[in-house]
């Protein structure tokens, strides 16, 4: 009798004292994950930020008129030559701002020389092209249509006489820019189409995590983040866009043709400045959307992600980055996969659209 009391008061004690250590050792798992996340959101509001909700700059303000103006403009196809292409053909804003294409055909049917880069978060960039060669959207806007192998105008003056036939134009031009005595201009198309792009911002759920929301980004997504700052990815990497602030040689440390299989030796900024230490130098570009805006560098040459992490580590940091690494930061790249603004790509009523 006396061993089966003492049994079940040894029974009672073991059962309690499992009771009793559960709670402590859940708690501490908590605090320790906590302090985790708490070092890894520090860690990285030192090399990026957490995006705008417009990129609106004084020398043009992004009035609902103008913005609407450019939204009309970017979608229709007689801002090229023989009505082929709009602005939306290469920037499809329903597939994260690109067509999915190495390069783009333009309006005769020809291919261009480089991948078209995305237009979302584009106006917060330092510069835009992959060489630099204008200084902001509003610049940019006015460059393809005049090329000969994308949009294909003649002239500023041609383009300004075909819109000024178009009565929706004249009163969307005069609504815009009230303060213009003739305000069908070329510059105005630019400011316009500039206008427009610069509400194309896309937060994600990064975005929350760097406000302080730890549990926005999954524990792989974390895992990711961590192994991309720990590969050094932000030497170039860093900042709101991830990209997209600086110029840097592609092929730094290795040569990055036999391992991307490109065809065409592109200079990069050196056909810009044309100065030799400027040879394979293009702009960074920004990782926002990246899972979504494939094939991947200056030409398009790489259509999977996993690959593409893979070359930039050797080419870049002269690393080979385990499977299990380069699938940690692609899935930390997928959180930065934001949302296009809704009324942004849905083409205007009515429009002339490819």
């Amino acid at each position: 009798m006396k061993n089966l009391f003492f049994i079940s008061v040894l029974l009672v004690f073991i059962f309690s004292s499992c009771g009793n250590n559960q709670p402590k050792n859940v708690a501490t798992q908590t605090n320790e994950t906590t302090s985790v996340d708490a070092d890894l959101l520090k860690q990285a509001q030192t090399f990026f930020k957490a995006l705008p909700a417009t990129a609106e700059i004084a020398d043009n303000k992004m009035t609902p008129e103008k913005v609407s103006l450019g939204k009309m403009l970017y979608y229709d196809s007689r801002l090229s030559k023989k009505g082929n292409n709009s602005c939306n053909s290469c920037h499809n804003l329903n597939t994260f701002g690109v067509d999915n294409e190495a390069t783009s055909v333009g309006d005769e049917g020809k291919r261009g020389g480089r991948n078209s880069p995305t237009t979302l978060n584009a106006a917060l960039h330092f510069l835009q092209f992959w060489d630099g060669r204008a200084k902001d959207v509003e610049e940019q806007a006015g460059m393809p249509i005049m090329n000969p192998v994308e949009m294909n105008i003649p002239s500023k003056v041609f383009l300004e006489k075909k819109l000024i036939g178009i009565d929706e134009y004249k009163k969307a031009f005069a609504a815009a820019f009230p303060e213009s005595k003739s305000a069908v201009t070329y510059d105005n198309l630019q400011r316009a189409i500039g206008a427009f792009e610069r509400t194309l911002i896309t937060p994600s759920r990064f975005d929350h995590f760097l406000n302080g929301d730890s549990a926005a980004l999954s524990t792989d997504e974390k895992k990711g983040l961590s192994t991309f700052i720990a590969s050094g990815c932000t030497t170039c990497h860093t900042g709101m866009l991830l990209g997209g602030s600086m110029f840097q040689k592609f092929g730094l440390v290795n040569d990055y043709r036999p391992l991307t299989g490109s065809k065409v030796n592109d200079d990069g900024r050196k056909a810009v400045t044309k100065k030799d230490e400027d040879k394979d130098m293009f702009k960074v570009p920004s990782l926002r959307n990246i899972a979504k805006t494939n094939p991947y560098f200056h030409d398009g040459s790489v259509n999977d992600i996993n690959k593409a992490v893979q070359i930039m580590a050797k080419t870049q940091l002269n690393k080979d980055l385990k499977d299990e690494e380069i699938k940690s930061i692609v899935s930390f790249l997928e959180s930065l996969t934001g949302e296009v603004p809704a009324d942004a790509k849905v083409a205007p009523k009515g429009m002339a659209t490819k």
